[in-house]
């Protein structure tokens, strides 16, 4: 089944199968606009504080089903389908300030009174830039931002890599594939992965990529207002430890907090200690 809002690249794909999934998510897709563009969210309810959880480059809202399902009772998480991914519109532009201008949308348009603001790799860039603009929150939680940027080096995967991924998805794989890729994965996530990785459209990958290597997370980081936290894995390709002590430096008010045996994909290299983790984390900013 192609999605109806396609980029000018390759058409995006969600599967039958993938769609399907959604019936075991414990939480009701709400829609809102952005401008002219729909976007998709998973809301899980409750009547604790509002927390909007943006994924990485290539995670549509789906695949974070495991970490907001542990969340629910300290908070209502809602899980974006951020532009070009999952059920979302694909965009004309990818740039961080369009992707933040629609995690302030998502919060207008669910009537989100100061959520907390998080994400991962990707998201976490996004928020940083939503929570350094002055929109209320009662805080930000960022994980394993890339710091990646002008002079600062390449980001770790390349877009080739991403891209191959991309290919792999739309000609169709399976959890075994995706299992040679990231061997440590919980089989659920491998599952997802390899069922949802289609619906994200190419040039979205691509544009944020780019971004990636000429938008310095470091212009914004100093401005993210307390209380903030960086959570990041010990063994990160993406948050080094030179990374990790130059964001100490840069803004004292947060606070950093490594967590043990896990790169970049902290959630799924180490459930058990990034959940614990980032609960504590939301702790400390609710």
């Amino acid at each position: 089944m192609t999605h109806p809002a396609t980029s000018t690249g390759s058409p995006r794909a969600v599967r039958q199968d993938a769609l399907a999934d959604l019936a075991d998510v414990p939480a009701v897709s709400r829609w809102v606009r952005s401008g002219a563009l729909r976007l998709h969210v998973l809301d899980y309810g409750g009547a604790g504080v509002p927390l909007v959880l943006v994924p990485g480059i290539t995670s549509p809202a789906v695949t974070m089903d495991f970490v907001a399902r542990e969340l629910r009772d300290l908070v209502r998480p809602v899980v974006v389908d951020v532009r070009g991914r999952g059920l979302s519109d694909s965009g004309a532009s990818y740039s961080l300030t369009d992707y933040a201008d629609d995690t302030v949308a998502v919060a207008a348009g669910l009537d989100l009174d100061r959520p907390v603001l998080a994400g991962h790799s990707m998201g976490a860039r996004i928020v940083a830039v939503a929570a350094a603009r002055g929109v209320p929150v009662r805080g930000t939680i960022v994980v394993d931002p890339p710091m990646s940027g002008p002079g600062r080096g390449p980001y770790p995967t390349t877009l080739e890599a991403f891209l191959g991924q991309l290919a792999q998805a739309r000609r169709g794989t399976d959890a075994d594939e995706v299992a040679r890729a990231w061997p440590r994965w919980p089989r659920r996530e491998q599952e997802l992965r390899a069922r949802w990785l289609s619906s994200c459209d190419t040039e979205a990958i691509r544009a944020t990529h780019e971004g990636f290597e000429t938008e310095d997370f470091f212009d914004t980081w100093p401005a993210v207002p307390a209380p903030a936290v960086l959570l990041h894995g010990a063994d990160s390709p993406v948050v080094t430890a030179a990374g990790a002590g130059e964001a100490a430096k840069a803004n004292p008010d947060a606070t950093l907090v490594e967590i043990p045996d896990a790169g970049h994909m902290v959630f799924w290299d180490n459930p058990g200690p990034a959940l614990h983790l980032f609960r504590e984390a939301l702790r400390t900013v609710l």
